[in-house]
C-alpha cells in the first residue's frame, strides 16, 4: 500500500465533508491507527 497521500486531493475531500462526517472520519482514522488492519477499513468503505 502507498502511504504517500495526495494533499490536494484531501484537502477537497475535506472540504466537501459536514461536521459529522469530519467527526465519522476522525473515529475511523483512530480505529485505525489503534491496529485495525488497513484491510479492514478498506473492506468496511467499500460496503
Amino acid at each position: 500500500m502507498n502511504n504517500n497521500v495526495d494533499v490536494s486531493k484531501l484537502l477537497e475531500t475535506l472540504s466537501k465533508m459536514n461536521k459529522s462526517e469530519l467527526e465519522a472520519g476522525i473515529t475511523k482514522a483512530n480505529e485505525i491507527l489503534k491496529g485495525k488492519t488497513n484491510s479492514d477499513f478498506f473492506k468496511q468503505n467499500n460496503k
